[in-house]
């Protein structure tokens, strides 16, 4: 086997180069040493990926998170978080953690929630006196559960590397999502209570006062019905979803809200294209290394080495996640989904672990690999903006990011939290 090429991608990665820069390197190594293979293969590697149809979801959900930040969308949602739980102690952060799951709705990227929220809460906590690192901790850690609700981006990907359905992944995720926020708020309860955290309402709201919340964010909160209906009974496929999202959104913002002007269009159709052309760069460098890998047996070379290990199914699932956290620790989340995608499925199906199980449980895991150090995405936005060192957030991110991976292994050991809410809207299936 020709293992330049996986080492030049781990060495460029240790030496802090773009992740895009180091995959793609790795790839084109192999095409440079390797006699008998065109070179021109590489470029087409490049762009194989832009060809899938599947695919178009991932710009069309980032267009519409963009544009539900700009089209007072996220603010009626603020405002409903805050009135549900601004009774609480550390209401900010208890609101933050609220906040992001229902996002999760909305945008599922847990980056683009983690900037936003970094700006509208962060700040405030920080304002209001709570601990410069627990603000940035409570922020990136929220951000880990947007991706897991439909219609998380992750999904989408996953669903078409592993030929798996995305609206059963879609589905599958709630649960996890919501056990997710839970925890999270539990641990925030008693964190608060240690750095006197205050409630921002001095009663817990009246049903009136939610009704009207509910009332005024109705409009956003129709957003997951519109895509898991739509989904269920065929009437449109998720990437014709992510198109249906994006325009309902532009209809909101600009004819309901009137928020979002026509003057602002082109700000949001750039802001939009920033951000899908970041992902879509990643990924069509990892489907150049990921062919090399196919033609090095790679995938079939680590499915005979874990299987020589054990056939138990779950203790697979354990050594496959430990794998994923370790891998999570150096790569991003959306490339490990892409590398890691074609060689754990076909291990996992050998032993009978359901494929929608271990596509949320990697997606969830990829994520967590964004919440600390040494390449933590999510920790790097929350730090930079709200100007945290990083050695006093990894101090402060540990009690969360322990109930996080409470949860992580609670779906271990539990399938039917995960494969339940999937098998009752689809019927019994992967």
């Amino acid at each position: 086997m020709d293992a330049w090429p996986l080492l030049l991608f781990i060495v460029l990665l240790f030496l802090n180069l773009p992740v895009m820069v180091a995959i793609g390197a790795g790839a084109l190594l192999y095409f440079i040493g390797q006699q008998g293979l065109p070179i021109d293969i590489f470029p087409q590697r490049l762009a194989a990926f832009s060809q899938s149809f599947p695919l178009i979801a991932i710009p069309m959900f980032t267009f519409a998170g963009v544009v539900m930040n700009n089209a007072g969308i996220t603010t009626r949602l603020l405002n409903l978080a805050e009135t549900l739980v601004g009774h609480m102690s550390g209401a900010l952060a208890q609101t933050n953690v609220l906040l992001a799951t229902l996002m999760g709705f909305e945008s599922g990227s847990g980056n683009a929630d983690a900037a936003m929220q970094s700006k509208m809460l962060g700040t405030q906590m920080v304002r209001r006196g709570y601990p410069r690192a627990f603000a940035a901790a409570i922020v990136a850690t929220s951000a880990v559960i947007t991706p897991m609700m439909p219609p998380g981006l992750g999904f989408v990907l996953y669903g078409y590397l592993a030929n798996v359905s995305v609206g059963r992944l879609f589905m599958a995720g709630i649960v996890p999502g919501f056990t997710m926020m839970l925890a999270l708020m539990t641990v925030t309860r008693f964190l608060s209570k240690k750095y006197g955290l205050k409630p921002t309402r001095a009663r817990m709201a009246s049903p009136l006062e939610i009704l009207t919340a509910l009332r005024q964010a109705a409009w956003a909160l129709t957003v997951p019905f519109i895509v898991i209906f739509g989904l269920r009974y065929g009437i449109f496929t998720p990437t014709e979803a992510g198109g249906v999202v994006a325009v309902y959104s532009l209809f909101v913002g600009l004819f309901i809200y009137q928020e979002l002007k026509f003057s602002q269009l082109w700000a949001v159709v750039t802001e939009a294209a920033l951000a899908t052309a970041t992902i879509l760069m990643i990924i069509s460098a990892a489907s150049a290394l990921g062919y090399y890998m196919t033609l090095e047996q790679i995938a079939d070379r680590a499915g005979a080495l874990l299987s020589s290990i054990t056939t138990n199914p779950l203790l697979m699932l354990v050594i496959m996640n430990l794998l994923l956290l370790l891998i999570g620790m150096v790569l991003e989340s959306i490339a490990a989904l892409i590398l890691l995608t074609p060689i754990l499925v076909p291990i996992a199906q050998q032993v009978g672990i359901s494929p929608v199980h271990l596509g949320v449980l990697m997606s969830l895991n990829v994520s967590l690999g964004a919440v600390h150090p040494p390449v933590g995405t999510l920790m790097f936005i929350t730090c930079g903006v709200l100007d945290v060192k990083i050695t006093d957030y990894t101090r402060a991110v540990l009690p969360l990011l322990a109930a996080e991976l409470g949860v992580l292994a609670l779906l271990i050991l539990f399938p039917p939290l995960v494969l339940t809410l999937p098998n009752w809207a689809f019927g019994p299936g992967q």
